[in-house]
């Protein structure tokens, strides 16, 4: 059967790997949604693909993203839990991680009297793309915040860019947490270009930054498991080794085939050197890791973000070339 949106039979669709036992996590309940215990009233909340958090206080819930695929079920997820505690309900404060959409669409649904907090680079963003689900914070901060509530601590930082510009570090001290969304994907490859990630340094920075602090539960946003530091020290390798790939790459494929067969056509000659570059580099990252972080046999996963990679050693980290005498 053919799908008229696509033109392409199922059977044309790959078949992958299966997924590795480590990648797999809780499963929503009828309506959509699991939520769970991270440590003492500290809360994580998911739809098997989005992550959420909220802390439960005497003086009412911080909730920290609010991913529109997740969205009325936050509200639920936290009424929930505070029936079975006999705490409140009401979300008196919201934390952006940082300003994406996914990440933050659904902040609309808890009204205009929640308090809203994000780094100052998440308020101008928001501003500027004027989307009415998503308020820009009233309170926001350069460097470091201590958000205080009901007797609860949450340590706002913000490292420099990594996914995003304004992408902070949230440490919960008193749960043993850390949430760091859009880097380490627990169990699993980014998706392509490392998760979409702005700041390729910033980006492989973080997991290092992320690992001076002291925590033992991570939220980093997406499917259906918490992380352990265990998955963010595997990430870091999974990069490394696709860092050290591309640049053997780089240093021994050679380039003058390419453009000296598509002549004048430059263009031609960049997308033939580059892709030979990347697929070099990339196929011995899908082979290790293929059963070990799941998608890794997703090729144009591990290619993009090889490629990401590779483009921001010549470009970052230079050289881009040879400097003509």
């Amino acid at each position: 059967m053919t799908s008229p949106a696509s033109g392409a039979s199922l059977a044309d669709l790959p078949e992958y790997a299966p997924i590795p036992p480590s990648a797999h996590g809780v499963t929503p309940n009828e309506q959509g949604y699991y939520v769970g215990r991270v440590e003492r009233n500290l809360y994580w909340v998911t739809d098997g693909v989005y992550q959420a958090a909220f802390l439960t206080t005497r003086d009412g819930v911080v909730l920290f993203d609010a991913p529109p695929s997740i969205g009325g079920n936050l509200q639920r997820a936290v009424d929930e839990i505070a029936a079975a505690e006999g705490v409140s309900n009401t979300v008196t404060h919201l934390v952006y991680s940082h300003h994406h959409d996914d990440h933050s669409g659904a902040s609309s649904l808890f009204g205009g009297n929640v308090v809203r907090i994000g780094h100052e680079e998440t308020r101008r963003l928001l501003l500027r793309d004027s989307n009415p689900t998503r308020p820009a914070p009233e309170v926001t901060f350069a460097d470091t915040y201590t958000l205080e509530v009901g007797g609860e601590r949450v340590e706002l930082a913000w490292h420099g860019p990594n996914h995003s510009p304004d992408n902070i570090y949230i440490h919960f001290p008193d749960h043993d947490a850390l949430m760091l969304i859009d880097v380490v994907n627990s169990g699993w490859v980014p998706i392509y270009n490392l998760n979409l990630s702005e700041d390729v340094p910033g980006y492989i920075a973080a997991p290092e930054i992320a690992l001076s602090y002291p925590w033992t539960h991570f939220i980093g946003g997406h499917l259906s498991r918490l992380g352990t530091r265990d998955d963010v020290a595997l990430h870091q390798q999974y990069i490394a080794d696709i860092e050290a790939s591309a640049k053997e790459a780089l240093a021994t494929v050679n380039p003058v085939p390419y453009y000296t067969h598509y002549g004048e056509n430059f263009w031609a000659g960049v997308k033939a050197h580059l892709d030979a570059v990347t697929e070099r580099a990339a196929a011995p990252i899908v082979a290790k890791y293929t059963g070990v972080l799941a998608a890794a046999d997703v090729k144009e996963l591990t290619y993009t973000t090889t490629f990401t990679i590779m483009q921001s050693l010549r470009l970052d980290s230079g050289p881009s070339g040879p400097v003509h005498p």
